[in-house]
C-alpha cells in the first residue's frame, strides 16, 4: 500500500512480505514479520503489549509503537515520533480480495454496543462488524476487505481500552471446504 505522511507529503510504498502467523511465537508472544518499505526489505519482531501498543525490534533497536487505523488514515506513535499517514493506494492483494488486516482493534476507549457478526461468518469489504460508544457518540467499525470472522474477542456491554482486540479475521480464501458426502452403498 502507498502511504503519504501528513504535513510533508512524503509517500512510502509499504508491502508486507511474510509473517509467522502466530504459530511460532516466542516466549514473550513475539511474532516475526518481513516488510518492504520503498523496496527495502526489513525483518522485525513484534511483541504485543496489554495496552494495545507493541514493542518492535528492528535492526537491533527496540521501540514502543502505538497505532490506530481510521477508514482512510493510519495514526502512528513510535517513541517521540508521531505521524498521521493517508492511504494513497491500496496494495494489489487487497484490491484482488486479499485480507487487509488480521485484527480489528478499538480505535479509542469506549463501550461495545453491538457485535454485528458471528465467528465463522464470511464478511465483505465495508460490512459493519462492531459498534462502539465513546463520549456519547457511536462509531461503527467496518471490514476493510473480504474475510472470515475467526474469533470475537469482546461482548456487547464490555468496556474496552484503546487498542483492545475486538475481532480476529482470516482470509476468505482460507475457509475450509464443506465435507464431501460419504459414498452411497449400492
Amino acid at each position: 500500500m502507498k502511504l503519504k505522511r501528513q504535513g510533508d507529503g512524503h509517500e512510502f510504498e509499504v508491502e508486507p512480505i511474510a509473517q509467522d502467523g502466530g504459530a511460532n511465537r516466542g516466549a514473550e508472544g513475539a511474532r516475526s514479520v518481513v516488510i518492504a518499505i520503498d523496496g527495502r526489505r526489513l525483518a522485525a519482531s513484534i511483541v504485543p503489549m496489554p495496552d494495545g501498543s507493541a514493542i518492535i525490534e528492528l535492526e537491533g533497536r527496540r521501540v514502543r509503537v502505538a497505532t490506530a487505523r481510521r477508514r482512510s488514515a493510519i495514526l502512528a506513535a513510535a517513541g517521540p515520533f508521531a505521524a498521521e499517514f493517508s492511504i494513497v493506494e491500496e496494495r494489489a492483494a487487497r484490491r484482488a480480495g486479499g485480507l487487509a488486516s488480521h485484527e480489528v482493534d478499538a480505535p479509542m476507549p469506549g463501550k461495545v454496543l453491538k457485535v454485528l457478526v458471528a465467528e465463522g461468518q464470511p464478511v465483505e469489504h465495508g460490512q459493519a462488524l462492531v459498534v462502539l460508544e465513546a463520549m456519547k457518540m457511536e462509531t461503527t467499525l467496518y471490514a476493510e476487505s473480504a474475510a472470515v470472522v475467526a474469533r470475537i474477542c469482546v461482548t456487547a456491554g464490555q468496556m474496552v481500552d484503546h487498542g483492545t482486540r475486538l475481532i480476529e479475521l482470516r482470509p476468505a480464501s482460507s475457509t475450509a471446504k464443506p465435507p464431501e458426502s460419504p459414498p452411497q452403498d449400492d
